[in-house]
């Protein structure tokens, strides 16, 4: 299977990174020793009742010049054999 490279066609580098941005609701039952059913005897963020996503986008970023492109961009703009 060929390897697939992809390059910035501002800078030409090759270290792109895909990221994935997401945000959410977490929620807490309020009850009487801590904040939601799951913390006992304190309050820990990541034990949480109910969560929810609100949004999320995926994009890829050049290492060395900051530019961001829309994920789709991974087929065709950003693939490395269309320029050689």
């Amino acid at each position: 299977m060929k390897e697939q490279s992809y390059i910035c066609p501002i800078c030409n580098n090759s270290e792109l990174m895909l990221r994935h941005e997401a945000s959410y609701i977490y929620s807490y039952v309020l009850d009487s020793d801590a904040p939601g059913r799951n913390n006992q005897e304190e309050f820990l963020p990541y034990l949480y009742d109910k969560r929810e996503q609100k949004d999320q986008t995926d994009y890829i970023v050049c290492n060395k010049c900051g530019t961001k492109y829309p994920y789709a961009f991974i087929h065709g703009i950003l693939d490395r054999d269309i320029f050689s």
